[in-house]
């Protein structure tokens, strides 16, 4: 009655239940690794509430203060080599406005490497230059006054 020729059923619905387990099995890792990493690191919670945060009396709720309010000068400052904090520091006891030769004698550098320094600010938009005789005024940008 049997004869050896026979060929097993095969499931057509069985590729799409494999995909969706894998894809069910794949959400499920992400999710847990993202989970994990969400209780790992809390600062990113923090920095988020920090940074949307801001002081505002309304119907008398006061909502949390930025705690580290930067200027635009601080943030640069941050970020300039010493030999620029120094310059940057004579422009803004100076109004923002001095000649390049003084600022070379206020800060003791020489006079090539004060024009470097100043000339490396100028592309970066932190300073302007106004040719002024043998020398260059060196003007503070007005975003950093």
């Amino acid at each position: 009655m049997m004869n050896g020729n026979v060929q097993p059923v095969q499931n057509s619905a069985l590729p799409v239940f494999g995909v969706a387990f894998v894809v069910l099995i794949g959400v499920a890792v992400a999710g847990v690794v993202g989970m994990a990493y969400y209780v790992a690191l809390p600062e990113i919670r923090n920095r988020a509430e920090t940074v949307t945060a801001a002081t505002v009396m309304q119907t008398g709720v006061e909502v949390k203060a930025l705690e580290n309010p930067c200027t635009p000068y601080e943030s640069v400052m941050k970020t300039l080599s010493d030999d620029e904090r120094k310059i940057v520091t004579v422009l803004s006891v100076h109004d923002g406005k001095y000649l390049q030769k003084y600022i070379r004698s206020e800060t003791g550098m020489s006079r090539l490497r004060t024009h470097r320094i100043v000339a490396r600010m100028a592309e970066r938009g932190i300073v302007t230059l106004e040719k002024t005789g043998n020398t260059n005024t060196v003007l503070l940008a007005n975003w950093l006054k």
